[in-house]
């Protein structure tokens, strides 16, 4: 069971999100607008939150700017499900740190697999109090600048689109990286080369 925080202005919306969280098990907490959201997710610390982009008020580009200003919020994963999917949407999103970026309309199933996905990643995380702040201790790897770029927003969990849309360049440029990465590195794979990151990114809390 997990506490997360549900922040929608569309009351059928955020009822419905409560109502199917509550089925899987989770302790789901509401809230009407971005202000609301702010104030409950620094106040219980949620385990994740999900978000509108589009609200009155405090949006959720200013809420997740917010929330990863503070020490106390900065690492509780992120999700947004909104109806804004333009490209450059999706971009502003993550770079402003959100860990996932569903667009509505969204099966429910996709959105259980985001919340889930991110909820694991969050456990592997802990124990490490990574900066992810600059790329430029991971060319202390043997990395170039574009490869420790790469790296360093997969150490966050991003998948490849992910990572391309936030450095605007192809899946499959990202995938190609992530080889050469793999490479220098001598590891196999996504999660022995994120481990090798958070290693340099910071120390065992």
């Amino acid at each position: 069971m997990a506490k997360i925080l549900i922040i929608e202005d569309e009351p059928n919306i955020r009822e419905n999100l409560v109502e199917i969280l509550e089925l899987e098990n989770h302790q789901p907490l509401a809230a009407p607008d971005g202000r609301a959201g702010l104030e409950l997710a620094r106040r219980e610390k949620p385990e994740l939150i999900l978000c509108d982009v589009m609200m009155p008020g405090l949006d959720g580009y200013g809420l997740l700017k917010a929330l990863r200003e503070d020490s106390a919020t900065a690492r509780i994963p992120f999700i947004f499900l909104t109806a804004r999917g333009e490209r450059g949407d999706v971009r502003t999103g993550m770079n402003l740190g959100a860990d996932d970026y569903l667009v509505k309309p969204v099966r429910i199933q996709e959105v259980l697999d985001a919340i889930e996905a991110r909820l694991e990643r969050a456990q592997q995380k802990t124990g490490f109090n990574a900066d992810f702040s600059s790329p430029a201790p991971l060319e202390k790897l043997g990395l170039s600048s574009r490869e420790a770029e790469i790296l360093l927003w997969v150490a966050q969990g991003k998948s490849n689109s992910e990572v391309g849309i936030i450095l605007q360049i192809s899946a499959a440029t990202v995938k190609k990286h992530l080889e050469h990465i793999y490479q220098k590195l001598g590891v196999e794979g996504r999660n022995a080369a994120t481990l090798r990151a958070l290693e340099v990114l910071g120390r065992p809390a």
